[in-house]
């Protein structure tokens, strides 16, 4: 018999089912796409029916892969800053907001007018003002829709949800609430005050847990559609960014994770609480400690993006990246003079921006699409080394190096051209799948296999790659990091009348 347990990411775009071994090692998976919808301008949508068909499709194929009498727990990794609005029955009254969602825009300015941004941030939170919290869209949907308010029995995440439709009771974990931007991350409960601001209780979210508690089991009628074995126990985890951080082993201050994914998010452990807007603070996912982190919503997301829309050929086709690749790979640092603000999605820290907007500047006829595709890397590249800097000077904690994971982990350039801009080495681990080896994690010390988390983090983390820094390249780098910093502030005011002009007369596309 191997001892197996699963870690389910239920990702932005896809379900992964994957079973691991105390060594860490991954034994089979299965896999199963989330679709999204984009109904209107700054609206971004899923069917909570969908999270629940796209696990069960996914834990069906894994569990036709190995004896699922073998599983001896499982934990879920969510996509963060998701909520859904439901009935006593677990049925969704009202379309699912996503992370990446900015209809709330002006509720964002009121509901800080009315408890203040820097209380929220400072004293509850850890989180600037900005539309990525749940928080927000709740306020959105009171203001907007109160009819539909009045009959919301729970305000869930995926994670607590998921949990639902397994085990038939709302449960989630410190680490899927604290993304909604309601939790107090001191107090580690949910704040009164913004409760009762949103007229309010306790018994309208989930029922919160400690990382590692188990918060249910597989029932009858779950274990059919999923193949899992009715009665295999379930513990707390939650946010995929959380999970990233431990399964990649980020226990200590002195090694960041970075998610070079659809978005690129970053983060550090704290033992300390600090607040700033040069990050976002929460909770880690070991319970013990905060996770300092950066993101940029266009990482992956806007390459695809590009490469989608102006590079001949199927990115799909194994031979098209490296080509790209390739050619980006000889030209020098700085594109031949163009340079881009990856802001695709707008601009969370440091500016906190929701009418930020991508720009690429600098083009003449020179410029292929190989210099727009290295023009983009470093772009990104360049936003998460300011981030990094502005991280280690305003917390006094001193990083090291880099773990990077996701699909851009994969790239040579990418990883090398992290390392010689930020000075740090780079380091990659055996898998990329971090934030469900980080759910396997937790529920492998939630067994028992392991006497805490972070022995079982420890252990199970597997082995690294390292890639070191250029130094020749180092002050090259520099001196672009510079020229990028100004991007932002000489763009910010025609960017936010563009975003004004066109929802002035959008036409929902």
């Amino acid at each position: 018999m191997t001892k197996l347990v699963v870690g389910v990411d239920s990702s932005t775009q896809s379900t992964k089912a994957i079973a691991w071994n105390a060594a860490g090692l991954p034994i089979a998976e299965g896999r199963c796409d989330i679709p999204m919808s984009n109904p209107s301008m700054f609206y971004f949508e899923q069917n909570p029916d969908d999270w629940w068909s796209s696990f069960c499709t996914a834990s069906k194929e894994l569990t036709k892969k190995i004896n699922p009498k073998d599983i001896e727990g499982l934990a879920i990794s969510n996509q963060r800053e998701t909520i859904g609005y439901f009935d006593k029955e677990g049925n969704s009254l009202f379309p699912a907001q996503l992370w990446m969602d900015e209809r709330s825009r002006e509720e964002v300015k009121e509901f800080c007018e009315l408890m203040g941004g820097e209380h929220v941030m400072r004293n509850i939170t850890g989180r600037p003002a900005d539309t990525c919290p749940c928080v927000y869209r709740v306020y959105w949907m009171k203001k907007n829709h109160p009819e539909i308010y009045r009959k919301i029995d729970f305000f869930s995440d995926v994670h607590s949800y998921l949990l639902k439709k397994l085990s038939g009771e709302f449960e989630g974990g410190w680490i899927s609430i604290d993304p909604h931007g309601m939790f107090d991350l001191q107090k580690k409960e949910l704040s009164k005050d913004i409760l009762k601001t949103l007229d309010l209780d306790e018994t309208r979210f989930p029922r919160i847990s400690l990382s590692g508690e188990k918060i249910g089991v597989v029932s009858q009628e779950a274990s059919q559609l999923t193949g899992f074995v009715e009665g295999t126990p379930i513990f707390a985890a939650g946010g995929d960014g959380h999970l990233a951080g431990l399964g990649t082993n980020c226990t200590t201050s002195d090694r960041a994770y970075v998610n070079l994914g659809t978005a690129v998010v970053s983060g550090v452990w704290s033992k300390d609480y600090q607040v700033s807007d040069a990050w976002r603070t929460m909770i880690a996912a070991q319970g013990e400690g905060y996770i300092f982190e950066n993101c940029l919503k266009s990482g992956a997301l806007l390459i695809n993006w590009f490469t989608d829309q102006f590079v001949a050929g199927d990115r799909k086709d194994k031979n098209f990246f490296q080509n790209l690749e390739d050619q980006a790979s000889q030209i020098s640092i700085g594109s031949g003079g163009l340079i881009t603000q990856p802001y695709w999605s707008a601009c969370m820290d440091p500016h906190w921006d929701v009418s930020a907007r991508g720009t690429i500047t600098g083009f003449s006829p020179s410029h292929s699409p190989a210099h727009v595709y290295r023009s983009i890397l470093e772009g990104i590249t360049l936003n998460q080394v300011r981030a990094t800097f502005e991280m280690e000077e305003q917390s006094s904690l001193n990083i090291k190096e880099y773990l990077a994971i996701g699909g851009g982990a994969h790239s040579p350039l990418w990883r090398q051209m992290l390392a010689d801009a930020s000075g740090k080495n780079v380091l990659t681990a055996d898998t990329v799948e971090a934030s469900s080896l980080g759910a396997a994690m937790i529920a492998a010390y939630g067994v028992g296999w392991f006497p805490s988390i972070i022995k079982a983090s420890n252990a199970m983390a597997g082995e690294t790659k390292i890639f070191k820094p250029d130094a020749s390249k180092r002050e090259i780098y520099k001196e672009l990091l510079e020229i990028y910093k100004d991007i932002y502030h000489s763009t910010a005011t025609i960017n936010h009348r563009l975003v004004d002009f066109a929802n002035k007369y959008s036409k929902g596309n």
